[in-house]
């Protein structure tokens, strides 16, 4: 988290800044007229002032908390896009010599309540990926978003260029899930992919699947979830504990598949020799706490060992889902 430190401007010399003073209302119409000029300061659209100003002083504190929640995640998104420009520039003007490769394990399983499994993982030399299946066609969904991506094995472009191709590739995997739900709009899947590029990472995310960085010690999600439930948790409605049992933990608000075309996030990553990387579906998240996952990944002394033991550890919790983990460390190579 960025802590931002503003320095207060210096005054003309020998002159005192005047104290800003705050007014007392004295009835409810000057109240009225007070709050909407604060909410007016603040941002707040005509519509939500009125709003606002119709409620009790309890009921308005949580609806100004809300906005400036929404405010804050609107400003983060066009943060992260202004970071991503500056990075596909960056990288197109840098020459990257390292020379890094995977060292990687996947796999998935049914877990012990579902009839059958719809992740799917994959792992190969560049790409490593985990989609979430759901509906009546969920497994051939999930296959079929994977499955168009694995081209990128074979695709070698410099790092600026790189998110661009992963979008385009998103693009046919998305009308490829279409095709393999034979127009169920209920089917889709979630996609969560990384593509080694030189000395980076090139990540894909749509969904509820996740993506970890474990990198001295420190695990960090490097993916944010796009669920009702994370909408309301980034808007202060809920806290981290309410969000383990709200009943709609599971309801998406992006995916591939359906009529939906939201835009997946897509992020370039620093990749350092002794990183290790969990790509997993919610059947792990979702039940295993994430001091519980950092302890395992940095306990396992090998990828596989890695996702055998998380997978384990899913199945003991009851195993209520599907349960799929790509595991990845990053190595250096000889030139």
């Amino acid at each position: 988290m960025e802590m931002l430190v503003r320095q207060r401007p210096e005054g003309a010399r020998g002159t005192a800044r005047p104290a800003t003073t705050v007014p007392q209302p004295t009835d409810g119409t000057s109240r009225h007229v007070q709050r909407s000029a604060w909410l007016r300061r603040l941002g707040m659209p005509l519509a939500g002032i009125r709003e606002v100003c119709a409620l009790e002083p309890a009921a308005a504190a949580r609806e100004i908390r809300a906005h400036w929640a929404r405010v804050e995640a609107e400003t983060a998104v066009r943060r992260d896009l202004a970071v991503f420009l500056v990075d596909q520039l960056t990288a197109e003007s840098r020459k990257d010599t390292a020379m890094l490769e995977l060292r990687h394990s996947a796999h998935s399983d049914t877990g012990r309540v579902r009839p059958a499994n719809q992740d799917t993982a994959y792992a190969g030399a560049r790409l490593l990926a985990v989609a979430d299946g759901y509906g009546p066609a969920g497994a051939p969904a999930s296959s079929a978003a994977v499955a168009a991506l694995t081209f990128l094995e074979n695709t070698e472009l410099p790092a600026g260029s790189v998110l661009n191709l992963l979008e385009d590739a998103v693009q046919g995997a998305r009308q490829a899930v279409r095709d393999a739900a034979g127009g169920a709009a209920e089917a889709g899947t979630t996609l969560t992919a990384l593509l080694l590029t030189g000395s980076r990472l090139a990540l894909v995310h749509i969904g509820d699947s996740r993506a970890y960085l474990l990198r001295d010690g420190g695990l960090f999600r490097i993916t944010h979830d796009h669920t009702v439930v994370q909408s309301l948790l980034d808007e202060g409605r809920l806290t981290p504990q309410e969000a383990t049992s709200h009943p709609q933990r599971a309801l998406l608000l992006k995916s591939l598949g359906g009529d939906t075309s939201a835009a997946p996030d897509l992020k370039l990553h620093d990749a350092l020799p002794g990183d290790r990387y969990l790509l997993c579906s919610d059947g792990l998240s979702g039940v295993v706490p994430d001091d519980r996952i950092a302890h395992l990944l940095s306990t396992a002394p090998a990828p596989d060992a890695a996702v055998r033991t998380l997978i384990t550890e899913a199945n003991a919790t009851g195993g209520p889902d599907n349960v799929s983990c790509v595991v990845a460390d990053v190595v250096g190579t000889a030139a």
